[in-house]
């Protein structure tokens, strides 16, 4: 009997990184990222081998690497989905029993670090109705940022809003964020600019990829050709900070502008 259809799948991608000033710097690597439907994880640790949910494998979905409420005492007995739809009524949204996507990276063979996530919520009529970009710096911090329904034009979302969030020593906290998303489907298009408070543009991000099916040969097929993902993802970020270092670009202190760090979730020196 074939195995009924599951909305998960996985996108093979590239991740281009161009800075504009004040001096220009660019690189891009290949990555691949899980796209999953918060309610087909426990169908999937069964289903696939080399994927469990909070328990090590080579790729291993834990609940405690996302989003929880409250900030203050975060409930370790609910699940993202519980999370995500107490985050999505403290922002007015209701989406019932709709289904919540996620495209982000999993824990790979016991290491997890994820720069970016992006929840795409759907209500009960199977429609897109608001979006969630969690960003994670190097402190492990998280800082969520909600795109409603008035955000949404067609098949894109688009915010422009300002970070409040420590995410590089080379850029400043209280620049903007610049989100534009498109819902993946068969192609994934995802670009984050920053602004400067005078409106102008100086880095430019994109994440482009295909949709690729979500099987066990495809994971060990992505588990050797990208070996260590998660690590090499961390691993390239403290490099290319190096290379901005060594181009003398202004450093920033997390601690210099504490006030500009706001609505931060799972804070630095928090367990």
């Amino acid at each position: 009997m074939a195995a009924s259809a599951i909305n998960s799948c996985l996108y093979k991608a590239r991740v281009m990184h161009h800075r504009l000033e004040p001096k220009k710097h660019s690189f891009h690597y290949n990555v691949f990222m899980f796209y999953l439907d918060l309610d087909e994880i426990d169908t999937l640790s069964h289903r696939l081998r080399w994927v469990s949910r909070n328990k090590f494998n080579l790729f291993n979905f834990r609940d405690k690497d996302h989003l929880q409420l409250p900030k203050e005492n975060p409930d370790a007995s609910k699940n993202v989905r519980q999370h995500i739809n107490d985050y999505l009524k403290h922002n007015g949204v209701d989406i019932g029993n709709g289904r919540i996507m996620l495209l982000t990276n999993l824990c790979t063979l016991g290491y997890q670090f994820n720069p970016v996530s992006f929840y795409f919520c759907y209500n009960e009529q199977d429609e897109v109705v608001c979006s969630i970009v969690e960003v994670c710096n190097t402190f492990r911090e998280m800082k969520p940022y909600f795109l409603g329904g008035d955000t949404r034009n067609g098949d894109h979302f688009h915010l422009n809003t300002t970070k409040y969030f420590y995410v590089s020593p080379f850029i400043d906290m209280d620049t903007n964020f610049d989100f534009n998303l498109e819902i993946p489907g068969e192609k994934l298009n995802i670009r984050i600019d920053d602004f400067k408070n005078d409106g102008t543009r100086f880095f430019i991000s994109t994440l482009n990829g295909n949709r690729v099916p979500l099987t066990d040969g495809k994971l060990l097929q992505y588990f050797f050709s990208f070996p260590l993902i998660t690590l090499q993802v961390i691993g390239l970020i403290h490099w290319q900070a190096l290379k901005l270092w060594l181009k003398k670009l202004p450093f920033h202190k997390k601690e210099a502008n504490k006030q500009l760090q706001r609505d931060v979730y799972r804070p630095y020196g928090s367990n």
